[in-house]
């Protein structure tokens, strides 16, 4: 145009036409950037669900242990009350606690044996077992009032029956 006398200073292109490959790299790099944050955007919901179930299942489990913790309590405060009442009948505290625990025994396998569904076996289950186990929770509190026995006594001589003393080692 300069042999016309003109001079072009700006030309304004509007439609601008590549070629196919060029098009289509464009776009991969644009879809590239799109999946980009469409990932960023699923990993950070993922990681917010997964907080929110934690935190559920920490709540869940809290709750479940109050109610454990007060059930047990009151399980306790039964028992006390129950041992109170029978030793006010004149019977022994031991003889007592035997009788509860082999109530509670039973009361499970009353309770098991209700629900239908259940998988829950018991092994071995007859009345000698029963019986055997009385006989170990007896056992049982008699090494703990031995080993409570033996702490509190400073000869030394716990171990031994009650009545009976260690003479000391002759030199």
């Amino acid at each position: 145009m300069a042999d016309y006398g003109y001079e072009i200073v700006k030309a304004l292109v509007t439609n601008i036409e590549p070629d196919q490959r060029v098009k289509d790299a464009m776009n991969n790099i644009n879809a590239s950037q799109r999946n980009q944050i469409a990932a960023a955007a699923q990993g950070d919901a993922q990681k917010t669900l997964a907080v929110k179930k934690a935190e559920g299942e920490r709540e869940t489990m809290r709750l479940q242990g109050e109610g454990v913790a007060a059930e047990r309590k009151a399980i306790a405060e039964g028992l006390h009350e129950s041992l109170e009442i029978i030793a006010q009948h004149g019977l022994d505290m031991r003889e007592a606690m035997a009788l509860v625990a082999l109530t509670q025994y039973t009361d499970m396998v009353r309770a098991l044996g209700e629900n239908a569904k259940t998988n829950t076996i018991l092994l071995p289950h007859s009345p000698s077992a029963v019986a055997d186990l009385m006989g170990q929770i007896r056992d049982g509190i008699l090494v703990g009032d031995l080993a409570s026995e033996a702490t509190t006594n400073s000869t030394g001589n716990a171990a031994l029956p009650p009545g009976r003393r260690q003479e000391p080692p002759q030199s």
